[in-house]
């Protein structure tokens, strides 16, 4: 055995090429001996102690497993010079390798420890009002661009301090290549400062074709979901250029707003005769209404009105289209579904329109929720299209076909005098 252990110390004396190249693959399974027993012991044994205190190995983003990779460059770095017959340009090349990639390993690490406290940050109850995301990613920037010189340097064997002084020439240049991100930064404070906008806000932007709820806030972009389930990505700096609604105060306030019209037929609207007033006298909700009404309206003829037959053409009196609105608003206020009190109720006309007069509802839902809205607004809606003829009011509809088919029949049958 001795004699063995001999003539392999000749050989490798004779040849110390081969005595090198062996040096360099001891030194290669040293390292990679040493990484493997610390990912699968040291790691491990990390992991397995976060989960007993209730954290999870998937939340961490590779962290531990990036630094770990710091453990064979170290060895390779501090190593290298001690083989044999290896040039002093190889060691020096190994050496800014190595040290170049635990320079990136670092940053990466730095990098995904960032994520995770972005990740931790998130799970806090009132994250989403002041989202950190971009402050995150800002963070992430300076310090890759701090380890690329860092890399730099240290594959050239040179100072920092050497790029650094050559960055003052190139500042314009840079100043142009990030000019979005320098735009986007400044959005991002302003957006944070301002609580302008926040993770699950309903914003709309017409001009982008933004219309949803927001689901992320990053340094660049705003992504919005919009209702059809799209995606719609927006440059965060847009949202201190151009105009956008926010969602959020009514959503807050807990009452949304209808505001929609009846186009009534303005032929149909006239005075109540006596007949169609004992007819309106029996819904519950005008009660005491006409009586009100009608005093009033005496009064002011008495005060105002002076006529020898005791009937002027020019008195007030009561008409179908008053009815209606005075049956309307008190119809809202004995709706479980409207706002009663705090919030606007009215019931009101606008200016007539070729295709009629608007009867305008204005009025607050008690809910946000958009297919509950929905539902209140429809009913009340369904309620006034079929109770309008109760009042001898017609709702304006454009003529269709069947009206044009109903007329021509109408003149076909009609006896033509010669």
């Amino acid at each position: 055995m001795q004699e063995e252990v001999t003539s392999w110390l000749d050989l490798l004396s004779q040849h110390p090429q081969l005595q090198t190249l062996l040096a360099c693959f001891a030194l290669i399974i040293v390292a990679a001996l040493a990484n493997w027993l610390v990912k699968h012991i040291l790691v491990r044994g990390f992991y397995s102690m976060l989960q007993r205190f209730g954290g999870s190995n998937k939340n961490d983003f590779g962290v531990v497993k990036r630094l770990s990779n710091i453990v064979p460059a170290l060895i390779i770095s501090s190593s290298i010079g001690l083989v044999p017959g290896l040039p002093e340009a190889a060691i020096t090349v190994v050496k800014n390798v190595a040290g170049g990639f635990i320079i990136l390993t670092i940053a990466l690490g730095l990098g995904a420890i960032l994520e995770v406290i972005n990740l931790l940050y998130m799970r806090r109850k009132n994250a989403h009002l002041k989202p950190i995301k971009g402050y995150i990613q800002v963070i992430k920037i300076v310090i890759y661009a701090i380890a690329t010189i860092l890399i730099v340097a240290t594959l050239i064997d040179r100072s920092p301090l050497i790029l650094l002084s050559g960055l003052g020439a190139m500042a314009a240049v840079l100043m142009l290549i990030f000019q979005d991100t320098l735009l986007s930064l400044v959005a991002s404070v302003q957006i944070s400062s301002g609580d302008m906008i926040r993770v699950g806000d309903w914003i709309e932007m017409p001009q982008l074709n933004a219309d949803g709820d927001v689901i992320d806030i990053a340094l660049h972009t705003v992504k919005i979901q919009n209702w059809d389930k799209t995606i719609t990505t927006v440059p965060t700096k847009r949202f201190i250029s151009d105009s956008f609604k926010n969602w959020r105060g009514m959503q807050e306030s807990g009452g949304r707003r209808i505001k929609r019209s009846l186009l009534i037929d303005q032929h149909s609207i006239h005075f109540l005769s006596k007949e169609e007033l004992e007819h309106l006298k029996r819904f519950n909700l005008l009660d005491g209404y006409f009586d009100n009404k009608i005093n009033e309206l005496n009064k002011w003829n008495e005060a105002y009105v002076r006529s020898s037959s005791g009937d002027s053409l020019d008195s007030r009196r009561l008409t179908n289209i008053g009815s209606f609105r005075a049956y309307v608003e008190h119809y809202l206020r004995n709706n479980p579904g409207i706002h009663q009190s705090g919030m606007t109720l009215m019931v009101r006309q606008l200016s007539p329109t070729p295709e009629g007069l608007p009867i305008e509802i204005y009025c607050f839902t008690t809910t946000t929720a958009w297919t509950v809205y929905e539902g209140i607004q429809s009913d009340i809606f369904d309620h006034l299209l079929a109770i309008a003829p109760e009042f001898n009011l017609r709702v304006y509809q454009a003529p269709s076909g069947a009206d044009m088919r109903a007329l021509g029949q109408q003149l076909n049958t009609e006896p033509q005098s010669h």
